[in-house]
């Protein structure tokens, strides 16, 4: 027991609901289907079709909704009592009547979502939390189970801390972003001192291309080397964490594909009109590689322009202005072709402006990084505040 808590098995304050859907209120939209619960906010998601090979349980406006495959993952929902018909899920769900003599559902969701319902399960369960929790299982789960009015006051303090903590996460995003667009704008107000500048096209500054096109004779042989995808260029960085991809490239091509250190990456097509020509400096993350067609290249003339200026430019509300004056949509995708990267026009001051500009905003970069470290910092901690709430509040510390 926990502060004198009657322990109860699931079963007592939870009745198994075991109606099912008739196939035509499912084809005809009548009965929506659940496409998933999600595991961080225990919301549910419906399907937009009632298309269906298995069997279908049937849940009701009040019912507690739970995933037997992803129960202890957080897949836990209460079904508003605000709805106005009932919803089907698979058989691989539960629908469960909550007695409100005995229990507040909201007070069960919050422990069916915490660690000391994953610790029951682990020591009432075979198999533990790698079990699929079906009904009969689940409803055998003890609890310890305070009066209705304690669970209440229980439940009123675990609300009300957890509005603080999704303002304070809010709050912590919402600075987060902030500090990027104001990035965006310093970047802004130094490269539109130098706008009237001479301008040239990228085409008369650099050495554009694109990569190398997926085929059956690019299968990995006798001459594989990595490849960079879409996937790694982000913006204004490499991401090289995914697995690395492999071309077979002959000796004799090597000198035309490989990647050179201050050579510039982007993106050809994107669904995202803000990720469209997402620009990144290769600075030799995965060594000698080559590169996708995807995938454009930039080499820069170092004697006219600086690659960490250009990277910069491009990143930049102004560079992305004309990115997005030269992409094109094609069905919901934007894209941008080697011809039209050619084509972007950048203001070059000398080079001694250009080092400049690129040490004054890497210095802002840096001040905005170790601000993101520290709300990361913060984002964790503020992530740990829940269960550790939640240990306290079903251990009767609260």
């Amino acid at each position: 027991m926990t502060n004198g808590w009657q322990t109860v098995p699931l079963g007592e304050v939870l009745t198994e609901r075991k109606e099912t859907p008739s196939p035509e209120s499912l084809e005809n939209g009548e009965v929506s289907i659940v496409s998933k619960i999600g595991f961080n906010e225990g919301k549910i998601e419906l399907r937009a079709d009632g298309k269906t090979r298995t069997g279908m349980i049937l849940a009701r406006p009040g019912d507690l909704v739970v995933s037997g495959i992803n129960a202890t993952k957080g897949a836990i929902a209460v079904y508003p009592e605000t709805a106005r018909k009932p919803i089907a899920a698979t058989i691989h769900y539960g629908a469960y009547i909550p007695n409100k003599e005995r229990v507040s559902v909201q007070y069960l969701w919050w422990f069916l979502r915490s660690e000391a319902f994953r610790d029951i399960v682990r020591h009432h369960i075979p198999d533990g939390i790698k079990t699929e929790l079906k009904s009969k299982r689940f409803l055998a789960v003890p609890m310890p189970l305070p009066p209705l009015k304690e669970q209440q006051r229980i439940l009123a303090h675990i609300e009300s801390l957890a509005a603080r903590v999704n303002e304070a996460q809010r709050l912590r995003e919402e600075a987060d972003y902030e500090s990027s667009v104001l990035h965006g704008s310093f970047a802004a107000k130094a490269l539109n001192e130098v706008s009237n500048a001479p301008k040239h096209n990228i085409g008369d500054i650099c050495e554009v291309r694109g990569g190398i096109q997926k085929s059956p004779a690019r299968l990995p042989h006798l001459n594989p080397v990595p490849y960079l995808t879409v996937a790694h260029v982000q913006r204004n960085h490499i991401d090289v964490s995914s697995e690395t991809r492999y071309f077979e490239v002959l000796p004799e091509e090597l000198p035309r594909w490989k990647l050179e250190i201050g050579d510039l990456l982007n993106i050809e097509g994107n669904g995202s009109a803000d990720q469209i020509g997402r620009v990144a400096l290769y600075r030799g993350e995965l060594g000698t590689c080559v590169h996708q067609n995807h995938v454009i290249r930039a080499r820069p003339h170092q004697e006219i322009i600086l690659s960490e200026y250009l990277n910069m430019y491009l990143n930049s509300p102004l560079g992305q202005d004309e990115v997005q004056k030269r992409s094109r949509t094609t069905s919901g995708l934007r894209t941008l072709s080697v011809g039209r990267i050619r084509e972007i026009e950048i203001p070059i001051p000398p080079l001694d402006e250009q080092r400049r500009i690129v040490a004054y905003l890497d210095g802002l970069q840096a001040k905005v990084n170790a601000l993101r470290e520290l709300q990361s910092a913060s984002g964790k901690e503020l992530s740990a505040l829940m269960p550790s709430i939640l240990d306290k509040a079903f251990k009767g510390e609260l």
